[in-house]
């Protein structure tokens, strides 16, 4: 930190300084692990943190009960930068912080779980805007924070419609953080290459007139489905057939050669019966992440042919209701240098460490597998430019494709000059004998301290001093914003600027997977079995 301006010198002490706290406020969201749209107690545990550190804080934000809008402004004037919060999490991923596989304590193994891990994203996130509120206060620097929290990332749902609604508009720069996911991505910032297009549908079917299914003429029977009568199909069919169609068909829907996928979940099947009554009502709804908005509507011109199809052979209706549509992402090289040039200061984490080091060897140790001296991998403490990362990256990708895999913070990058800063997450080295670890490592390893901990407190940092930065040197806002108006031709409303796509209301009353209060207590909507093994 030699030669460093006083202000950046206090955001890196005070999150030394606040270290173990932070720690325990990463254990908290974690053990909430609560899935998208559901994140109630994760949400409120924000809003009271940043009321008690005197933003002003709006709940409920874009009519998302999970959400929320926090300001803070010190002094008259200055800029305004944007950062958020994502905090949901996964079914199916319930990992204890632990070195052996098992759920959270009284928890089904179905419940949700972080995987990303979104808990150490929003932590990290607020470390780094806490910080740099501390150093403003410190050294009289003016500007005001804006830190939104983003539920229902794994929808790609929060952001399309903050961003509709105008909530970044104020923004004059704004930082997003993740965890490194993938390979060259960890320890650098996006150059050129940006996430792309998502979209997220859900399907509908509803069999309502089981009673004129063929016109059979029983008519007569006093029970619309007799056990005698050839029963109408219902929902449940026509969902099978969307389900079917959809997998045959998916490679017709866009030609081969770029990346892209197309994932489905069946959120609703039926009531609950094998009884003699066809289904009334199913649901099922797909995401699909691709380079470009106009690949995305291609394919949900073909899904909707799919459910008319399937629809009109199983008796029901169908309707189609959006959950998400993102644009796809836009660089902007001087928030990417400026936020890296800070992460270089900062420090890659250090994972390496005696207390980390032993978590991972147990973990090694429980699984039989070969015990390392230095377990985690050197790609995740060691730093990579964006430029380098960028080059490695596009060996994957044809010249054409601009944007590639997947995430809704694009939606900031059409209202300001936008980063994407990723750091390492602490990952095991591979065993000598090419052999796999299972996927609960990975959501472990993202929830026990000792591993987790050097990754939130260098994006604390790195994210401090980036916003310190934009404060505090006017030339380097000033480039930022001048590259975004020459990428947007001309900057919001620009020639070449995308206008938000969201044009429908939050979809929070869809049966999202939740956990439930029963006479048995907090659990899961899948219950936990007796018969399971820890």
């Amino acid at each position: 930190m030699q030669n460093q301006p006083d202000y950046k010198i206090s955001a890196h002490d005070w999150v030394e300084q606040q270290g173990p706290e932070i720690s325990q406020w990463h254990q908290t969201i974690f053990d909430y692990a609560e899935t998208a749209w559901r994140e109630y107690r994760s949400c409120a545990w924000y809003v009271e943190k940043l009321r008690a550190e005197g933003f002003e804080v709006e709940e409920g934000s874009g009519g998302m009960p999970t959400a929320f809008c926090a300001t803070w402004e010190n002094g008259n004037g200055g800029p305004t930068i944007g950062g958020y919060a994502e905090y949901d999490a996964v079914p199916g991923n319930c990992q204890a912080a632990d070195v052996v596989e098992r759920p959270r304590d009284g928890l089904s193994k179905h419940a949700g779980g972080h995987t990303d891990p979104h808990s150490a994203l929003g932590i990290g996130s607020l470390t780094g805007f806490l910080a740099a509120k501390a150093a403003m206060e410190k050294h009289n620097i003016p500007g005001r924070l804006k830190f939104i929290g983003e539920p229902a990332e794994k929808q790609r749902a929060s952001k399309p419609i903050h961003a509709a609604q105008g909530y970044y508009d104020d923004m004059d720069a704004a930082i997003s953080f993740h965890p490194c996911y993938m390979l060259p991505l960890t320890n650098t910032t996006r150059w050129n290459t940006h996430c792309g297009a998502a979209f997220v549908v859900m399907y509908t079917f509803e069999c309502d007139s089981p009673e004129t299914w063929l016109d059979s003429g029983e008519a007569a029977s006093p029970i619309a489905a007799s056990h005698a009568s050839a029963r109408a199909p219902g929902a449940n069919d026509a969902l099978v057939q969307m389900y079917s169609n959809s997998k045959m068909l998916k490679e017709h829907l866009v030609a081969a050669g770029c990346g892209w996928s197309m994932n489905e979940s069946i959120t609703l099947a039926g009531q609950a019966t094998a009884d003699n009554l066809p289904a009334q009502i199913a649901q099922i709804h797909y995401i699909m992440r691709v380079p470009t908005i106009e690949m995305a509507e291609r394919i949900v011109r073909g899904l909707d042919q799919n459910a008319a199809a399937a629809a009109s052979t199983s008796h029901c209706t169908w309707k189609k209701d959006w959950i998400a549509k993102s644009r796809p992402g836009l660089p902007n090289h001087a928030m990417a240098q400026l936020t890296y040039d800070n992460l270089a200061l900062a420090g890659a984490p250090q994972f390496n460490t005696p207390a980390a080091i032993a978590k991972a060897q147990q973990i090694q140790k429980n699984l039989g597998m070969e015990v390392m001296n230095q377990p985690f991998m050197e790609d995740i403490e060691t730093l990579i430019t964006p430029q380098a990362a960028e080059a490695i990256l596009r060996k994957e990708l044809p010249e054409w494709q601009k944007n590639f895999t997947s995430d809704d913070y694009t939606e900031y990058c059409w209202h300001a000059p936008t980063v994407r800063l990723y750091i390492g997450r602490p990952m095991l080295k591979s065993p000598s004998n090419g052999g796999k670890y299972p996927a609960w490592v990975m959501n472990a390893l993202g929830g026990i301290a000792e591993t987790i901990d050097p990754m939130i407190f260098s994006a604390g940092k790195t994210i401090a001093g980036t916003i310190l930065d934009l404060l505090c040197q006017p030339g380097a806002l000033e480039q930022a914003q001048q590259e975004f108006k020459e990428r947007t031709g001309g900057g919001v409303g620009g020639s070449e600027w995308i206008a938000p796509l969201c044009d429908y209301p939050a979809p929070i009353h869809f049966r999202w997977p939740e956990y439930v209060q029963t006479e048995r207590g907090h659990e899961w909507w899948i219950p936990t079995q007796p018969h399971e093994k820890n």
